[in-house]
């Protein structure tokens, strides 16, 4: 049996009751676990298996395929203050796929893993600028091996990999703008008499 602490990146139906679980872990990089009766009404995961939480898993690594057998989860990191706010599940979203496009599996990666849960935990509190998104592409490039950069690490990304950078960006940008033109607006309207 393998242990790792690791972030939920994503997840998907299997069967009726079981998911398809994707994690990413610093020893273990990103990997995915069967959770079985995940989604029974008694199961030992329910309320566990949220996107963005942090959990210390157990699981049985299969010897046939790259799909191991999850044994147990605690949850260590909640974070729901992230699902408070749909801009921050977008971003959260955001940078998972992100990080899922551009690593290699079952490669260790405490570097991008680091960086993944210091964003993660930004957006418990906060909601993200514009400003965050570059940094993370920034960074990510760095942790890649593709050069420092202050900016344009989503055109370099999208350049390397020759895959275009995932939608929820775009969808970010735009709702950042909307919410920002409308403090505008609100800042430029004449208080009433």
């Amino acid at each position: 049996m393998e242990k790792a602490a690791a972030i939920l990146i994503n997840r998907h139906r299997l069967t009726e009751s079981s998911l398809i679980i994707h994690w990413c872990s610093a020893e273990g990089g990103l990997f995915k676990t069967v959770a079985k009766g995940a989604l029974r009404p008694k199961s030992a995961f329910a309320g566990r298996l949220d996107l963005f939480v942090t959990c210390e898993v157990d699981y049985v690594r299969s010897l046939k395929s790259d799909l191991h057998a999850l044994k147990e989860a605690h949850l260590t990191e909640p974070r729901v203050g992230i699902r408070a706010s749909y801009l921050r599940v977008l971003t959260g979203t955001y940078f998972c796929k992100l990080v899922e496009m551009v690593v290699e599996k079952e490669t260790p990666l405490e570097g991008i893993h680091n960086l993944l849960k210091l964003s993660l935990d930004y957006l418990q509190n906060h909601d993200p600028a514009i400003k965050l998104l570059q940094r993370f592409e920034n960074k990510l490039c760095e942790e890649l091996g593709l050069g420092r950069l202050e900016q344009g690490g989503g055109a370099l990304i999208h350049e390397v990999f020759q895959r275009p950078l995932p939608a929820q960006r775009g969808l970010i940008i735009k709702e950042i703008e909307k919410r920002t033109d409308n403090a505008a607006i609100v800042t430029l309207t004449p208080p009433e008499n």
